[in-house]
This record gives C-alpha cells, structure tokens and sequence, in this order.
C-alpha cells in the first residue's frame, strides 16, 4: 500500500469514518484489517455479508411483557452485543457487494445510525467494509446509492510481486499507519471553510448523483459525503499538505473528478491558517483569487463559531472590512452574512459572551446584513 492508501485507512479509522474497500478477490483486503486490528489492540468482529439475513443487522424481532403491556424488541446479533460490551473495535463486513439488496437495506441503519436491533453501537467502534466489484464478486449485486453514500471508497491496491515474494518469506508486517495527532480537530475549521467555500463556487456539487449505474455504488458527493469529506481532509491536514494526500482523502467521500475539481481550487498556495489570521487581521495577507478568498474567510467563520470570544469576534471583522476593501467586497458579504447570522443566534443568549456589531466594520455590508437579520 502507498502512504495515500495508508493516510486513508487511518483517516477513516480516526474520525470514525466508515470505510469500504473495493478490490479483487485474494489481495489481502481482510488480511490487512486483521493486522491492523490485532497491532491496535482492537476487537475485530468480521460479519460475511453474503451468508447473513436482513434480521442479523435490522435484529430479531421479540415479543415482551403481558397482555396490555405486551410489545416487540429487536435482539441484537451477537456480535453486536460483544462489541458494545468492549467499548471499542472495528466492524469488518466482509462481501458486501454479495449482499442482496434486501441485506443491504438492513445494513443502512447499521453504517449511518450505528445500531444493530435494538443496540447502539458505542463511539468506539469504527465499520469498515470490503467488497469485490460485482463482475468480481460470486453472484454480485451493485451496490445500492443510499448505501454507497454513506461509506468512505479505497480503491483497494494489488500487491507488487517483489513486496509479496519478500513477505511469504519474511511474513506480512502490519500497515504501517501515519500517527494522526489527538488533536486534529484543531484543522476542521480550515477543513470547514475549504469545503463551504468550494459548494458556494460550484453549487451543483453539492449533491451530484452520477447518471451510471455503476456509478453510483461509488463515491459521489452529497451533503453527507461532504461531511464525511471534512472530516477526512481535516485529519488530513493535521499531518500534511500533500496536495496528492489530500485529494485521495476528498476522493474517498465525493468520488475522483469532483476531488480535482476542489484541490485544483484548493491546491497551489496553501490558503492562510484561519487561527492566524485572527491573531494578525491587520496585518494577514489576503488570497487575491476570489474563489480562494471566499474560502479563507469562510475558514475565519469557521473558526469564530468553534470559540466565539469578543476578541476573536471583532478580529474576524476585521478581516471582513479589509477583504471588502481591498479585494471582492461581494466575496466578502458572503462570509459577513454567516458572521452576522453567528451575532443573531448568539446575542444575549444565557452563557454566551456579549457580541457587539463593530459599526466601524460592518458599512461595507449594511444592506446584506439588514437581509439577513430582517430588520
């Protein structure tokens, strides 16, 4: 595996983000997940898709209590009820490209909702899956969009001949995994203003389900994937600012043409740390693209709305006041207008910091701001 494949895997593994692996059958998908389970010191739960029911994921149905209060309950699988008991842990579903549809309809509560029956599964335990394509796969179905969209894809790697002569000799050393640092949150308020700058540019990617069928069990963008893109681009950024990283954690979420599209807007100079830019907004230089400054400065509201603090507020006004000044002062009512939106969920709100709308800032954007308050 190459270090975009491994960053992936443990992007996805960090943020709790579930992920599929698509490849041929035989090439260690499994394997893989094994050891890195066993090096995590993780409990693995490995469920064959294939061979299962739609009651071993939806649970099975139980009749409770007496006459008046008599009602149904849904058991929990079993391997459901051991991971809850850890804590933690990885669910592997395995072959589920073989699932028929009717499984696969079972499995959507189960990835997005994280329940099993009637059991929550804890915050612990990160789903992966693995799948062959269907032309691949023993009686292969597609996979259903609703499905697809809410996994992470890997376009699983077949191993080089050398690395594999060298391993059955030597035996198969866990992935190495990049160390995503504990506090990689710190970068989704840049993540945030990437993303939210990109949809304002380009809108219609936002939710863009592919016309091919084939397609559409894949990677797509939706306001989920997107989400999910966030999250993965900013663990991403907590280690590096390789744009080609980058873009394979983008890609994972919202498919390869739209994962350009974002890094060629995104890509170049990097754009300016949203935390530092509050710390010198008079004197932080500004991206003179528009696009890029549409981004930087939905970064800054980003940032602002993580921890609203008076100073950090009159700071990112600053910015605004200058963006408009010195730059696109339409770009800049953009971001003014989510700033201002902050003041009215905010202002006088019990425990809340007392927010001021700085008069000396806000002229440029008077009459946006009168639109979104609804004076």
């Amino acid at each position: 595996m190459d270090n975009n494949h491994l960053l992936t895997l443990s992007a996805a593994l960090v943020t709790n983000t579930p992920l599929l692996l698509w490849g041929p059958p035989g090439v260690g998908k499994t394997a893989t997940i094994q050891a890195v389970a066993r090096h995590l010191d993780l409990p693995l739960e490995v469920v064959i898709a294939s061979i299962r029911e739609p009651s071993d994921f939806a649970g099975l149905p139980i009749v409770t209590g007496e006459a008046k209060t008599r009602g149904v309950t849904l058991a929990p699988p079993a391997w459901a009820v051991r991971l809850a008991e850890a804590g933690r842990g990885i669910l592997f579903l395995d072959e589920i490209t073989t699932a028929p549809p009717a499984v696969q309809a079972a499995l959507l509560r189960v990835v997005l909702d994280r329940v099993a029956g009637d059991l929550d599964l804890p915050a612990g335990v990160t789903i992966v899956a693995a799948a062959n394509p269907p032309e691949q796969a023993a009686g292969g179905w597609e996979l259903t969009p609703p499905l697809a969209n809410r996994f992470a894809h890997l376009d699983w790697p077949q191993p080089w001949a050398t690395h594999w002569s060298e391993a059955l000799i030597t035996g198969w050393p866990a992935p190495n995994l990049p160390t995503i640092p504990d506090d990689w949150q710190a970068k989704l308020p840049l993540a945030r203003g990437l993303v939210s700058g990109f949809i304002q540019s380009r809108p219609s990617l936002l939710h863009a389900l592919p016309s091919d069928p084939a397609q559409q069990g894949r990677a797509w963008p939706s306001p989920r994937t997107w989400e999910m893109a966030t999250k993965m681009l900013a663990a991403g950024l907590s280690v590096t600012e390789d744009e080609g990283a980058l873009t394979s954690l983008v890609a994972s979420c919202v498919g390869q043409a739209v994962a350009l599209e974002f890094m060629a807007l995104v890509g170049g100079d990097m754009l300016p740390n949203p935390e530092e830019m509050l710390k010198h907004p008079e004197t932080v230089e500004l991206p003179t693209r528009p696009d890029k400054l549409m981004m930087a400065l939905q970064a800054v509201v980003a940032a602002v709305i993580d921890n609203v603090t008076p100073e950090r507020w009159d700071a990112a006004w600053t910015i605004m006041a200058r963006a408009a000044k010195e730059q696109a002062v339409d770009v800049a009512a953009s971001a003014a207008r989510s700033l201002s939106t902050l003041w009215a969920e905010h202002y006088n709100r019990p425990g809340m910091p007392a927010l001021e709308m700085p008069e000396d800032k806000i002229e440029p954007f008077v009459a946006v701001l009168r639109a979104a308050l609804k004076y």
